[in-house]
């Protein structure tokens, strides 16, 4: 989305016909890769990978139920993978809180640049976004099984706050284009690589029958730090 809005930005004319035919491009494409997407996810679901984890969790979920589950045994057993998923959660909370009250609301926002005029804010988005899928890819060459260290990376994560502030009242050369590029590609960095890692090692912390269940109540944590990042955004705008 960030490459099209480059390309149609530089292609197009910055008018009414030219803001039309970009958003008639945006949502062509949007369906595009949703369409993908939809035959992506079906596809997946029939690699032998993936039907073989589906068997497994399959058997473990029989024997549990041989043995007999009450409503209140289910309700404990929820409890406990809320209890030892919560770190997990709380880190993908905080760091989806601090991301969404920093990007995109900041960046559109409150930073200018005299060179870049409004190419500035476009070019800072596609860079976050360029390196939030570089820390997403990531995992696949190195990746940290210490849930501790990612929880607390998340919680570090607290220090773009300071820093970004900085960079609209600090020192001269804070208020400069590098300082801001930098730090806005640390923190797409830091969201797609902790993401990816919390999001993984959450479901591996309990039982496999238990692990869908898991990721149910990581995503929970997800879009509450969504909206408390939103609300928080706010607050750099006003």
């Amino acid at each position: 989305v960030s490459v099209l809005r480059v390309i149609t930005k530089g292609v197009y004319p910055q008018d009414a016909n030219g803001l039309r035919k970009s958003a008639i491009l945006y949502f062509v494409v949007s369906i595009v890769v949703m369409i993908i997407c939809i035959v992506c996810y079906n596809v997946a679901d029939k690699l032998p990978v993936v039907i073989y984890y589906k068997n497994i969790k399959k058997r473990a979920q029989k024997a549990e139920e041989d043995g007999g589950m009450s409503g209140s045994a289910w309700r404990s057993t929820l409890w406990s993978i809320v209890g030892r998923v919560k770190w997990h959660g709380i880190g993908i909370a905080l760091i989806y809180a601090i991301t969404l009250s920093i990007f995109p609301g900041y960046i559109t926002e409150d930073v200018h640049s005299e060179a870049l005029k409004d190419w500035y804010p476009i070019m800072l988005i596609t860079a976050y976004n360029v390196f939030d899928l570089v820390g997403k890819s990531l995992p696949a060459f190195y990746f940290l099984e210490n849930a501790n260290i990612a929880v607390a990376g998340s919680f570090a994560r607290l220090l773009f706050y300071p820093l970004f502030y900085g960079c609209l009242h600090g020192p001269s050369f804070f208020r400069t284009e590098i300082p801001v590029t930098i730090l806005t590609c640390l923190l797409g960095f830091t969201n797609g690589y902790l993401t990816c890692i919390l999001m993984t090692l959450a479901p591996k912390a309990v039982p496999i029958q238990h692990s869908e269940t898991a990721g149910i109540v990581i995503v929970l944590f997800l879009v509450a730090g969504l909206v408390v990042g939103s609300f928080v955004a706010w607050f750099w705008v006003i």
